[in-house]
């Protein structure tokens, strides 16, 4: 049977780092490869884990590079033969005090943030095993601008049937309305797995970690790195066989003992 693999995005810092910290610590059974876009950045970290005691595997990602995303790809299916956990980190934030407008930001932000992630997925969910855990990690501010967006396009990103495709209409939609300053006045994927896989108990759901201190939340956060990890660790150590969570927004705080 080929080795186990969890992969991790946008690990050299921050969150990430403190998951690929959070799944050796939970005693992962098999390797935890860390990305970056950065090589020199990721080496660094994967090499500070290893002085406090911790293996992992660097492997280059840039969520925008569709050649990227195919090249961690095939280097899974030649070294695992697929894949048993996903987390889809990587992710920008612009601070409050951004200077940019906000169109723009919204723009830059849907490209890396959800255009990124997407293109990761396309890639590596062909090569989920069964059992595969899959978790998205969100913020507040994403809930929060979804408050902010009117009655009628809440609808319909709260549509149970919304497809894929839809999504990324919608999404484009929303930046347009943001560019023109009136965004305020104008689940797919578990129910994918589900309809294509649903023998396979895979298991899929988005996280937010909360207010970290990060660089892109800043010093002031409460929480810790390692502290913001436990909720994405835990939904990726869920045992085999388990039914839920699933398609789920979790904001738990979960120790693993």
């Amino acid at each position: 049977m080929s080795k186990k693999v969890a992969v991790v995005t946008g690990a050299n810092k921050g969150i990430g780092l403190a998951i690929v910290r959070g799944l050796c610590k939970a005693g992962f059974p098999g390797d935890v490869v860390a990305t970056a876009r950065n090589e020199k950045l990721g080496r660094d970290a994967v090499e500070m884990l290893r002085e406090e005691g911790f293996e992992a595997v660097f492997h280059q990602l840039d969520i925008l590079d569709q050649s990227s995303a195919e090249r961690l790809r095939d280097f899974l299916q030649n070294k695992y033969g697929g894949l048993d956990v996903l987390i889809n980190n990587a992710g920008i934030a612009y601070k409050h005090d951004a200077v940019e407008p906000f169109g723009e930001q919204a723009e830059v932000t849907m490209r890396t943030n959800f255009l990124g992630t997407l293109k990761v997925s396309r890639a590596l969910f062909p090569l989920l095993r069964p059992n595969a855990r899959v978790v998205n990690v969100s913020s507040f501010v994403s809930q929060r601008a979804l408050g902010q967006c009117n009655p009628q396009l809440q609808e319909k990103f709260r549509d149970p049937e919304l497809s894929e495709e839809d999504l990324c209409s919608l999404m484009e939609e929303f930046v347009k309305a943001a560019q023109h300053g009136n965004h305020q006045a104008e689940g797919i994927q578990a129910r994918v797995l589900t309809q294509t896989r649903a023998a396979d108990g895979i298991l899929l759901n988005a996280c937010c970690p909360g207010w970290v201190r990060t660089d892109m939340a800043g010093p002031k956060a409460p929480k810790s790195p390692d502290e913001g990890a436990e909720t994405p660790v835990y939904l990726a150590m869920l045992p085999p066989g388990e039914k839920s969570p699933h398609g789920q927004l979790e904001q738990r705080s979960a120790i693993l003992l």
